[in-house]
């Protein structure tokens, strides 16, 4: 089968496509051929630097998301899975081939209202920004800010949140961007490039409830700044390189909440079901802006790094 090799750490030219052995599907696990590969930015940070959550050996094939259908299964798995639409996590590699093998336990059945490629933009980032939006109890009028309001995960906690009866101001890079915040449901969209944004902010809402942070550095500081007495936040992104600095102590003498999700693995498969049911009824919408062949992988992560993408980012085996 063709997958993406890594085997140095770099510019995203050390991503080259190659040959690889096709996977078994031993007793317990299934195989999945592969439609969809989801990528994120945190893979892009850790092909340059081999910095992440997985321990790896190179060469490795990279991705952790894939979208497919179950061609085998092992000894002990249910036969009735053969042929079904599922997407998975791979444990932290290989996600970028024709095919995968992961346990059985791992695949979630997509709905037949759900397209693959939605369900694999949904995957990790649906997951995301429901365990977010909960953990931040956003409430029937509560102005929330969402930061890197079009990328993967920020466009659904817009989504998200305004469904939850909120408020949103939506902050991204650029027109294009903030554009693309307001067509999905936004009350107030603001550039953080232009050095206003605050305080279009503060005359459009005042102070706010809730911060997602997505971008981290400058401009989560700001957001915090932003906060009212009693706030909450939340950061599930570094797009500017660096997470947000606020010292506890000076949150506690704000009143402001940071809140830290934890979740266990069950919780974890939860929030992945709510967000996939909740496109399936037609009320999450993920943003897909860009598609690549699989062979153009070094070009996804080019894209991502450059900050020039929109929404979710997916490679095509097809």
């Amino acid at each position: 089968m063709r997958a993406v090799w890594l085997r140095e750490f770099g510019g995203p030219e050390v991503l080259t496509i190659g040959e690889a052995p096709d996977p078994v599907a031993e007793p317990g696990r299934v195989v999945v051929d592969v439609e969809y590969a989801n990528t994120t930015f945190v893979e892009t940070q850790f092909r340059a630097s081999g910095n992440g959550p997985f321990a790896v050996t190179l060469p490795m094939v990279p991705g952790n998301g894939v979208g497919g259908v179950v061609a085998a299964v092992g000894d002990g798995v249910d036969a009735d899975l053969l042929g079904v639409r599922v997407v998975t996590s791979t444990g932290g590699s290989g996600g970028y081939a024709e095919r995968v093998a992961v346990d059985a336990t791992a695949p979630f059945r997509v709905p037949a209202e759900v397209t693959l490629d939605v369900a694999v933009a949904l995957l990790a980032d649906g997951r995301t920004a429901t365990m977010m939006t909960r953990a931040a109890d956003v409430r029937p009028g509560d102005r929330v800010l969402v930061e890197a309001a079009a990328g993967g995960v920020g466009s659904l906690i817009v989504q998200l949140a305004k469904a939850a009866g909120a408020q949103v101001v939506a902050a991204a890079g650029g027109t294009r961007k903030v554009a693309v915040a307001t067509d999905l449901g936004a009350d107030v969209a603001v550039d953080y490039t232009d050095d206003g944004w605050p305080k279009r902010v503060r005359d459009a809402v005042g102070a706010v409830d809730v911060v997602f942070d997505g971008v981290g550095g400058d401009i989560g500081r700001t957001s915090f700044d932003l906060l009212d007495r009693g706030g909450r936040m939340v950061s599930f992104g570094l797009a500017s390189g660096a997470w947000t600095s606020v010292p506890e102590d000076e949150a506690t003498a704000r009143g402001v909440t940071l809140v830290r999700p934890t979740a266990t693995p069950a919780e974890l498969r939860a929030y992945t079901e709510s967000a996939l049911a909740e496109a399936a009824a037609g009320r999450l919408h993920p943003v897909i802006g860009q598609r690549y062949p699989l062979a153009r992988a070094a070009d996804a992560h080019a894209a991502i790094q450059s900050r020039a993408t929109i929404g979710k980012t997916l490679l095509e085996t097809r």
